[in-house]
């Protein structure tokens, strides 16, 4: 289950950044899948964090400053139906990379913004 069913998707010639597809499935319904690519694993993991604050902005619309941990962030990860990042390889493919992985670079985002 997950990015592993997504195998290798062949890509044109390119620059070597690493351009990054986030496949995201909010539920359970494959009718909640979307997609969102970026120029690079930092954008795409700005993005996840982006996606996380506006749910709670939605969530909490009365509250001006809204604050959350690391803990908060994997569980909104985790309770997702399914994401999976495709991250360019430099080699005209694509590598998949699944939830444990965006938290982990999530993690280490976070830690780079707040330096």
């Amino acid at each position: 289950r997950g990015c592993a069913t997504f195998g290798s998707i062949m890509a044109g010639p390119g620059p070597t950044a690493k351009h990054t597809i986030v496949l995201l499935q909010e539920t359970a319904s494959k009718s909640t899948r979307t997609f969102s690519d970026f120029e690079s694993v930092a954008d795409a993991m700005n993005g996840i964090c982006q996606l996380y604050e506006q749910r709670l902005k939605q969530m909490n619309p009365g509250v001006r400053n809204i604050t959350y941990d690391i803990t908060e962030l994997y569980g909104f990860i985790d309770q997702l139906g399914d994401l999976c990042c495709l991250v360019h390889n430099g080699y005209g493919a694509y590598e998949p990379h699944n939830k444990q992985w965006v938290k982990d670079r999530v993690f280490a985002h976070l830690k780079r913004m707040a330096q």
